[in-house]
């Protein structure tokens, strides 16, 4: 389904910091505290899970993620304060599995290096506007979907030749390397020159200084471009691509899957509070979408 449609008039919230979550228990899941600190659930096992025996044993998660992303994984250079619809969702899925924020440790992984950390165990969960592929499944496993979106085109504010893909023949494109919206404009669109950095934020900058014409990726990351800066940016066209977002966890550890597949069943009540709170401020509706069964 195509999410985050650009709609004229509409005003995107500007980016601050997200506002505190009260979440109501559900399925013995979690509570993030009015404080913004998470209550963990109590007793937790899941027998089978090599991933959770190794956390377990080191007391902590270790949770890779995204801090360029503004409402979705979004760091605050000044206070460090880490903000953003993914930033809860993996607080929400630690404190499921009995991990406190005290127990959380995040560690930024970039797109093109998330299937070796997770192989690696340098990280036990990934979540980072990271979408579902086939070739992604044969290295890593994944729970969800936890959201939909679709590829999308942000570009500078006074740019009036490019209103959608059909207009990017001849036009410098930017992605993040390693990104399946890169592969897609690298793979059709044979007329468009294709470039791409570490993080997004690097491809804004580029667009900043008309290094590229347009940046592209999910349209929820670029929404949050605009937002941050309205006067600069904008988000033009349709969505053009369906992207389906998940929590990347070590391939074959599926008791893992289906204990945080059953958060996402069981919460749903939560999931939209904490859309509400973070990408919903844009006042686009969307609903959660349903996880497929683990492998």
């Amino acid at each position: 389904m195509a999410l985050f449609t650009k709609r004229k008039g509409a005003a995107v919230a500007s980016i601050a910091a997200v506002a505190a979550l009260a979440l109501s228990a559900c399925g013995g899941g979690s509570t993030p505290a009015a404080s913004g600190g998470v209550e963990a659930s109590k007793d937790v096992n899941i027998s089978g899970s090599p991933t959770f025996d190794k956390m377990k044993s080191a007391g902590k998660i270790v949770i890779g993620v995204k801090e360029d992303q503004p409402e979705l994984g979004y760091k605050n250079a000044a206070t460090g304060e880490r903000t953003g619809f993914d930033i809860q969702m993996a607080q929400w899925m630690a404190a499921s599995l009995g991990f406190s924020g005290d127990k959380v440790e995040f560690k930024v992984v970039d797109s093109a290096a998330r299937e070796q950390a997770l192989a690696n165990g340098d990280v036990n969960l990934y979540v980072g506007t990271y979408s579902i592929t086939d070739k992604r499944k044969a290295m890593v496993g994944f729970v969800g979907p936890y959201f939909e979106t679709g590829q999308g085109l942000l570009v500078k504010k006074d740019n009036t030749d490019i209103t959608s893909e059909k207009n990017l023949d001849g036009k410098t494109v930017c992605s993040a390397t390693g990104s399946t919206p890169l592969q897609n404009i690298q793979q059709n669109f044979p007329k468009v020159k294709a470039t791409s950095f570490d993080k997004y934020s690097q491809c804004v900058e580029a667009l900043k200084t008309g290094q590229v014409d347009a940046v592209t990726t999910d349209q929820a990351i670029l929404i949050g471009y605009a937002a941050q800066s309205p006067e600069d940016y904008k988000v033009v066209g349709e969505p053009f691509t369906k992207e389906k977002y998940g929590i990347g966890i070590p391939k074959g550890d599926k008791a893992l899957c289906e204990a945080l597949s059953k958060t996402l069943t069981d919460g749903g009540a939560d999931w939209t509070k904490i859309y509400d709170a973070t990408l919903g401020k844009s006042g686009t509706k969307v609903e959660q979408p349903k996880p497929d069964a683990c492998a």
